[in-house]
């Protein structure tokens, strides 16, 4: 089990989402339940995965939930380029939390090899 508050890449996620929210607040109103709410899940189903697999009890649970949020963080930044692309939001307003976006998922990628790597060391020790 890992200690999430040690975690980079979920404090770098907890930021991310916070921007986020920020962010959709200046959305129009009428975007409520439909981008804005599938925007907010998918920014919190990041860190969420991440703490998640972090509670889990082997490094090969770990890496799936990180996987998973992997898989949010794309639904995310393609979100946030229809918004732009929808006219709802300029682009120099999303594109720091794009550049965000891409670095929790490099970030995500490179802790992912690290515990692929750690899982094969345990199973040839097995």
């Amino acid at each position: 089990m890992h200690k999430i508050e040690e975690l980079k890449i979920w404090k770098k996620s907890i930021k991310l989402t916070m921007l986020v929210y920020q962010l959709v607040s200046t959305l129009p109103s009428d975007e409520k339940y439909g981008l804005i709410s599938q925007i907010k899940r998918s920014s919190v189903s990041i860190p969420s995965n991440i703490a998640e697999g972090a509670g889990r009890n082997s490094n090969k649970e770990f890496k799936h939930f990180l996987s998973i949020a992997n898989g949010s963080s794309y639904e995310l930044h393609t979100q946030l380029i229809l918004t732009i692309e929808l006219g709802l939001i300029s682009k120099d307003k999303v594109q720091p939390v794009i550049d965000l976006i891409v670095e929790v998922q490099k970030m995500n990628y490179s802790f992912q090899k690290s515990l692929e790597t750690k899982i094969s060391i345990l199973n040839t020790q097995s």
